[in-house]
């Protein structure tokens, strides 16, 4: 009875308001996870190239970088205007801002990763033959995923959080639910969508963590031999 009183009562934390809002709560969360995910994968598939022009000189770097830099700075609300009149009220609006918004992150460093990448091993590589092709994906690529992932954190948790600001078309995932009990400060709806909103962003850091760490493994290898090269010499030192 109790349970059933918070909704009336209006409580930040109301267990009946998740059970009977359950299959609400769920439908916006995937809508979230999507546009999420859609996003981020076409941020990314937009960067890259963007990174590898903006690779050739300054020439090139400060367009690119100027322009995403500005994109990033346009205000979420002038942004889906901007847009409007090319996607209408669709996913296609708040999907196409989330990509303009998260190039800036990925760009740069992707840009970053690549730039980062020694000489010698480019030098050793085409001493053994490789293309500019093969030496992108085999030798630039891999000692540049760490600068990448994490600017696919950092961009993913964004997305996370600017998904919401597409309830001003309805399509705003979880931010639909917020926008819908502010105005009657439907308490335990806007408490319940904020959490599972950070829930979400963790959950995709966390994930993504794992995923580098995965396709890193040599970046776990230093540290231990650094640690191990370490007290070597403090015991010759001690000796």
């Amino acid at each position: 009875m109790a349970d059933r009183n918070c909704l009336v009562t209006n409580d930040w934390i109301c267990g009946e308001y998740l059970r009977s809002r359950s299959h609400e709560l769920t439908e916006a969360t995937l809508q979230h996870i999507w546009i999420t995910a859609v996003s981020v994968l076409i941020g990314l598939a937009v960067a890259f190239p963007l990174a590898l022009l903006a690779r050739r000189g300054r020439h090139f770097a400060g367009p690119v970088l100027g322009l995403t830099t500005v994109l990033y700075t346009v205000p979420s609300l002038a942004m889906f205007s901007l847009l409007l009149p090319l996607f209408g009220l669709s996913a296609a609006l708040v999907v196409t801002g989330l990509v303009l918004y998260s190039l800036t992150i990925l760009v740069r460093n992707i840009l970053a990763g690549l730039q980062a990448v020694p000489q010698e091993a480019r030098e050793a590589a085409r001493g053994m033959g490789y293309g500019p092709v093969r030496l992108l994906w085999e030798v630039e690529l891999p000692l540049a995923l760490p600068a990448l992932m994490a600017g696919l954190r950092i961009a993913t948790v964004s997305t996370v959080a600017l998904t919401t600001v597409g309830s001003l078309v309805g399509k705003g995932g979880l931010g639909n639910l917020i926008e819908d009990a502010l105005p009657s400060l439907f308490k335990a709806q806007v408490l319940t969508a904020s959490v599972l909103c950070v829930l979400l962003a963790v959950a995709a850091d966390l994930l993504l963590l794992g995923a580098q760490r995965l396709l890193t493994p040599w970046t776990r290898i230093r540290r231990p031999a650094a640690a191990s090269a370490g007290a070597g010499i403090a015991k010759t030192e001690a000796g």
